[in-house]
């Protein structure tokens, strides 16, 4: 075998003269006045080879002609300066001149050339996805997210924390999500569940004396998937004990403001912004609001309460509220641009939307002749001059598709800094939140978060104003990661669990293990996670969560790679006690 002796991309001027020996793949191949030109590349770059027919025999040389693209070889020859220099490349001064090579594998045609501009259906990408893995920009994604795992992992073990890592195959408990289930040969009818977070592991950990838990883990959660969810992701994962909320915070901002300085070069202020959950919601419609740019929610339902508009006052009757954005500069919007806005806000939920004109210190359009003196001042006073003013007749719970509308018109209009790394902490989250389909209250977070101490009891009276220890760190609109204090109270444990209707059988069939470690010496303790994919797909920008996964599946939990999930063999079912039923 002809082993390399240095890499594609590192051959300079200062081997010129050298017999050096290159591996790599065949990216571009010309013909020109009997020479063959090759563009070589590894993962260090590309390389120009020169084949002269004098030096090779006949044979030797059509097997040279009849390469492919992304054929590997090797290619032992002589550095030598180009006759025509490329300033794209780094090693475009130079070219080697082959006198011997070796044919290591023959690329068939490509189903797809990864380094051209074509269209290429997802799924075939997928299938194929070694082929979209040569691109050096999607390496550089991986690069990338080795550099953060090692900053973390790195900042985390000097403040004392200890990598453990907790079992894949757990016992299935309701914290959310739908669980992914594994049959157990050797119990038949019993079955293990992938963890959706070590959670209960890193809390047992604490009560063990571990004191500092962390751990870059695979998590997995039978959701249905989307443009930023996959069924499988990775988390990084710490607990703490003897620690308050602050504490927590603390040290997550030196953790990232470390992070960004290691792998970004950029200086990034601490501390973070902080904002409570029920003000997000109110002047953003969303727990993950970004704060990049403005247009805020207006509430303007108390100055529309004597609307002459027939239209509003039903709504009011209704109970309906008047929420407004006020789109900078969509004053100059024409008809046809705000028809779009509104078919935009139909998708979104809406039935649509009020529009007005702010020019000039006046209210303008078609809308402004039911407007009091009053009702124009408030739309003057909350929204910018030459702006676009959008009100939306909609009950509370529509404040959250006003968050998403503000969102799509930030995007839409480009008053976003994409620059900007805005941080900011979501903090004082509810306790419960009500499930509509079930008609009970269930945990926000999860059912081992810290109620307010000052609110305990509220915890089976008043549900609804209860609020928890609870915190997500949200990144230019993002959710990157949240936590909680845990209780650390069997008893208190135990009320929780009541307060979202489990039964103490039930309680104690599917979290026994938990009460009695806390039963036997729990120190007070508290801990966060953060998605990894989620983290690098925002730091490399890239479109998709799909991009910074090796082997990521599709919207519908396939891998075209590997055809997975498949059948397997009945022999394989009956071992586990397991009989499929087919869809009629």
């Amino acid at each position: 075998m002809l082993k390399r002796t240095i890499n594609c991309g590192e051959v300079s001027e200062s081997d010129t003269g050298k017999s050096v020996v290159v591996n790599g793949w065949v990216q571009r191949k010309r013909n020109l006045g009997g020479l063959i030109f090759i563009d070589l590349r590894d993962s260090s770059g590309i390389v120009q080879i020169v084949f002269d027919p004098v030096k090779f025999s006949q044979e030797d040389f059509k097997t040279v002609q009849s390469l492919k693209s992304e054929s590997v070889i090797g290619v032992r020859g002589t550095v030598q300066k180009r006759v025509s220099e490329n300033p794209d490349l780094k090693t475009g001064k130079v070219e080697i001149s082959a006198e011997q090579f070796e044919v290591f594998s023959v690329a068939e045609d490509l189903p797809f050339n990864p380094f051209s501009n074509q269209e290429v259906d997802e799924t075939v990408r997928l299938r194929y996805r070694y082929l979209d893995l040569r691109k050096p920009e999607v390496r550089r994604v991986f690069e990338m997210r080795a550099k953060i795992t090692d900053s973390v992992r790195r900042f985390l073990i000097s403040k004392g924390f200890i990598e453990v890592e907790t079992p894949y195959l757990t016992k299935s408990t309701p914290e959310g999500a739908r669980d992914f289930l594994v049959p157990s040969r050797l119990n038949k009818g019993k079955f293990y569940a992938l963890p959706q977070s070590p959670q209960l592991f890193k809390q047992i950990l604490m009560v063990g004396g571990f004191e500092r838990y962390f751990q870059i883990t695979r998590c997995f959660r039978d959701e249905d998937l989307r443009q930023d969810r996959q069924p499988e992701f990775t988390q990084i994962d710490m607990e703490l004990s003897f620690v308050d909320q602050e504490d927590i915070i603390n040290i997550v901002e030196e953790m990232y403001k470390t992070l960004f300085k290691e792998v970004m070069n950029t200086d990034i202020a601490v501390p973070f912004k902080r904002m409570e959950y029920e003000e997000a919601m109110r002047r953003f419609g969303s727990d993950k609001p970004d704060l990049r740019f403005g247009m805020e929610i207006k509430d303007l339902t108390e100055a529309f309460k004597h609307s002459a508009s027939k239209l509003i006052h039903d709504n009011l009757e209704k109970g309906n509220k008047v929420l407004a954005l006020f789109l900078p500069d969509g004053a100059d919007l024409s008809r046809k641009q705000v028809d779009e806005l509104k078919e935009k806000a139909k998708e979104i939920g809406f039935q649509g939307f009020i529009d007005l004109k702010l020019k000039n210190g006046e209210v303008k359009g078609s809308f402004a002749k039911f407007l009091s003196e009053d009702e124009a001042h408030a739309l003057l006073v909350n929204g910018e001059d030459n702006s676009l003013a959008m009100l939306f007749l909609v009950p509370e719970k529509m404040r959250e598709a006003v968050g998403r509308m503000r969102v799509y018109l930030g995007r839409a209009f480009r008053l976003i800094n994409e620059n900007e790394w805005n941080f900011l902490w979501i903090v004082d989250f509810p306790f419960f939140s009500y499930n509509e389909e079930e008609k009970r209250y269930e945990a926000e977070h999860h059912p081992f978060t810290m109620p307010n101490a000052d609110e305990l009891n509220m915890l089976e009276t008043d549900k609804e104003h209860l609020h928890a220890y609870a915190y997500d760190l949200v990144l230019n609109g993002n959710e990157l990661g949240g936590g909680s204090i845990r209780i650390h109270n069997p008893e208190l444990q135990k009320r929780v669990f009541k307060a979202i209707g489990l039964s103490d059988e039930e309680a104690e069939q599917k979290f026994g293990f938990l009460i009695r470690a806390l039963k036997l010496g729990a120190p007070p303790h508290g801990g966060i996670a953060f998605g990894l994919d989620r983290l690098v797909w925002l730091l490399t920008k890239t479109k998709s969560l799909r991009d910074v996964i090796a082997f990521p599946k599709t919207t519908s939990g396939i891998s075209p790679l590997t055809d997975a999930p498949s059948e397997v063999s009945k022999r394989q079912l009956e071992e586990l006690g397991i009989e499929v039923k087919k869809d009629k």
